[in-house]
């Protein structure tokens, strides 16, 4: 049977800590983002953002070039990559300690083999955050029985699925997809320790036999571009806290708090909106003790 426990504040005062006195940006992660094609640019500067304003150290976008001015338009503090340039890239992500794939990447032959190279890239001392279409693409591998390269990535896995894509990637339909039912799904299908953040209503975190589920958020959160907030403030936490699964339900809560907190004055609440909040929601938490 899963344990399933409650994702609260407590998780944020157990993680967030004031930062030390004598830091540099280096001590607080490097993350790279690959994300935004010419049609969905937005998804991969807005998880870049929420890891910026989440407190990353050091942020570089890999995305097509057409995003570069928008991108540096509003973010000069996060540095861009041509992702068509593999000598620029490679070294991005060696460099890194967590690399996130999927907003806004596309379904075309660019991204599948962008996907599977960067699937072999990483190593073992780096985490890996798969989401959106990085999931779409690794689910149709599966459908069509084609090694996808997941099952050999040496890297601490994160996918960040809402739930029908975790029917696609698990062949769970939505009605199925009981906490026991994912359990299974997530170690029958994906490699040891590979951690799931099922996005839903009350949005569950799986990670070996426990599943967390979060008891934040709200209704008016639901609009385009929150799910690339979220893996971008996944990415910030884990790179400045370091313990994957607790950074990442961390995470979750915060994400959803800056919603409802939002929601109390805002009939919608933009990613963009929430993302500048988050700060201010760190620096409360970082004074409070376990």
């Amino acid at each position: 049977m899963v344990l399933v426990i409650p994702i609260t504040d407590k998780n944020l005062s157990q993680v967030i800590r004031p930062r030390a006195a004598e830091s540099h940006k280096g001590n607080y992660g490097r993350v790279v983002i690959i994300g935004g094609n010419q049609t969905y640019g937005g998804a991969g500067i807005m998880s870049a953002s929420a890891a910026l304003y989440t407190g990353a150290g050091l942020i570089t976008l890999a995305s097509d070039p057409v995003n570069r001015t928008a991108l540096h338009a509003t973010h000069p503090e996060i540095m861009f990559v041509n992702w068509h340039e593999r000598a620029e890239l490679a070294p991005s992500i060696t460099a890194a300690d967590v690399i996130v794939i999927g907003p806004g990447l596309g379904l075309d032959g660019f991204a599948r083999e962008l996907l599977t190279w960067t699937l072999a890239t990483v190593t073992k001392t780096q985490t890996l955050i798969l989401d959106g279409s990085a999931l779409t693409l690794i689910a149709q591998a599966f459908a069509e029985k084609q090694t996808s390269g997941i099952e050999s990535t040496a890297a601490q896995l994160i996918l960040t699925p809402h739930q029908e894509e975790w029917h696609r990637l698990s062949q769970l339909p939505i009605a199925a997809q009981t906490v026991a039912q994912n359990q299974a799904a997530l170690t029958n299908f994906f490699p040891p320790a590979t951690i799931l953040v099922l996005k839903q209503h009350r949005t569950q975190v799986y990670a070996g036999e426990a599943c967390f589920e979060n008891t934040s958020g709200h209704p008016a959160m639901a609009i385009g571009g929150m799910g690339d907030t979220l893996t971008g403030i996944i990415a910030a936490m884990i790179g400045q806290f370091k313990s994957p699964l607790a950074a990442t339900n961390a995470a979750v809560y915060l994400h959803g708090l800056a919603g409802e907190t939002l929601a109390r004055t805002h009939y919608v609440v933009l990613p963009s909106q929430l993302i500048r909040l988050v700060p201010r929601l760190m620096t409360k938490y970082a004074q409070m003790t376990d």
